[in-house]
């Protein structure tokens, strides 16, 4: 049983629908795991067991009915504490948003219209606002490959969650790297997509009426242990809600097996003005490397922008999340619309830059951070962002796989960047580098059935 807690997502689907497995004793494994891993890591909270069993039973009576099923029927999931989920609370790491919603958001919605069964919530930082994962409410999360450090933050919990099993799959946030860093920092998969491709209806509702703010910078996108299933959850939560008017009816295409003599990869070991430790430079490098010899075009180059601009992100993120609060550090200048329309004729052409830039190039590989995962008691995440907020400010998709372990033993992830619309292009590209056995895909932290296979192995093994 323990096994199952490691399998994608999309596996464990398909064993369900051909009655090899229950969703009772799908959830059965998924919960012991939680009683058993959880208390050490606090990845997970508000937790309903009694409404996922109910969830879980009524899963198996429509398979015994032979009832068209969705592709994540029975499949047990945790989610974000920053999506609305009926009846279950959600708080977004502080008293401010603390209550029990009575309808889903989009999100959750699409995800139980698809047939997960969403059993609690993972962790979070106060208003999703700290590469650390840590609240007055729930307290703090640890990271699965070593207690002593941080999972990162704000899609903290989710990622510790993946790592030590306790779900097979996630849909976190990224307003300035949340999708990425803690992924780098735990050893799994995290995929923020394009900027308006997931409706944000339901994710981060401000209480009390208040007007959404948030309106660009920020992206939703999946988070697991599986390539195949960061494609399969968000083909489930993609696409126009009705209710989110920003977002457009963009397909997403299909998948394509792409070989490496075909692709054109820009690298960074690093960007201007950061400094990136040794080992993170290293795997951006061996990576390179690597790929230039397996037959990919690979140029170390950036786009032609000035990288001053990146103050521009700082200056937005500040208004959009401040312009309502009266006590907010923003000037009447940045609270005025004049201010905030130039602002983003100034993103406008540093996204024009980089959709140019792509012209010649299927993808930047690059670091997702400045360091592995650091202890909870030291400040090495002030400067973390440096390397993420460029594609929030171009509203680019990008991903975050893992590639290798650092001295320590933490995890080391790499950072795949593409144009706008491209998710699909960058699981191709990251199928094919761990085809070419040039990334490892997921390893499990010591400790938790560290004897058993990779996932990717589990994967191909099931069919």
């Amino acid at each position: 049983m323990e096994d199952l807690c490691y399998l994608p997502a999309g596996v464990l689907a398909d064993r369900l629908r051909r009655r090899e497995l229950t969703a009772t004793e799908a959830l059965n494994s998924c919960v012991e795991r939680i009683e058993k891993h959880n208390p050490s890591l606090n990845a997970v909270v508000s937790a309903d067991f009694d409404r996922a069993r109910e969830a879980a039973v009524a899963a198996d009576r429509a398979l015994a009915l032979d009832e068209t099923v969705g592709p994540l029927h029975g499949v047990p999931m945790i989610l974000k504490d920053g999506h609305d989920v009926a009846g279950l609370r959600t708080t977004v790491g502080t008293e401010v948003f603390d209550r029990t919603p009575e309808q889903d958001g989009t999100v959750a919605a699409r995800l139980r219209a698809a047939g997960a069964i969403i059993v609690g919530h993972s962790n979070v930082p106060p208003f999703l606002a700290d590469y650390r994962t840590d609240n007055p409410i729930f307290g703090r999360t640890n990271n699965p490959w070593n207690l002593h450090r941080t999972p990162g933050g704000s899609s903290g919990g989710a990622a510790a969650a993946l790592a030590a099993g306790l779900t097979p799959v996630e849909v976190g946030s990224d307003l300035a790297g949340s999708l990425r860093l803690p992924p780098h920092f735990c050893g799994v998969y995290g995929l923020k997509a394009t900027e308006h491709r997931v409706p944000t209806t339901g994710f981060f509702r401000p209480p009390h009426g208040t007007p959404r703010s948030v309106r660009v910078l920020g992206s939703l996108g999946p988070m697991a242990r599986d390539l195949d299933d960061l494609e399969l959850v968000l083909r489930v939560i993609a696409g126009p809600d009705g209710q989110d008017s920003e977002v457009p009816p963009v397909p997403l295409g299909a998948r394509q097996r792409r070989r490496l003599p075909e692709l054109r990869l820009a690298v960074a070991p690093a960007l201007p003005g950061t400094t990136v430790a040794a080992s993170l430079r290293g795997e951006v490098e061996r990576v390179a490397t690597r790929a230039s010899d397996a037959g990919a075009r690979v140029t170390q180059r950036l786009p032609d922008v000035d990288w001053q601009e990146l103050r521009l992100f700082g200056e937005l993120l500040t208004a959009v999340t401040g312009v309502f609060n009266p006590g907010a550090q923003l000037s009447d200048e940045h609270r005025g619309l004049a201010w905030y329309l130039a602002a983003l004729d100034r993103r406008d052409r540093f996204t024009g830059a980089w959709e140019a830039f792509f012209d010649g190039q299927d993808a930047l590989i690059l670091p997702p951070a400045m360091t592995t995962a650091f202890g909870h008691d030291t400040t090495a995440d002030a400067e973390q962002g440096h390397l993420m907020v460029f594609a929030n400010l171009a509203g680019l998709p990008a991903l975050t796989v893992p590639a290798g372990l650092d001295g320590d033993g933490l995890p080391i992830g790499i950072q795949i960047v593409g144009p706008r619309w491209s998710e699909l292009r960058l699981l191709d590209i990251a199928g094919a580098l761990e085809e070419a056995d040039i990334l490892p895909g997921f390893t499990r932290p010591p400790g938790y059935c560290p004897s058993a296979p990779r996932t990717r192995d589990i994967s191909a093994a099931q069919g």
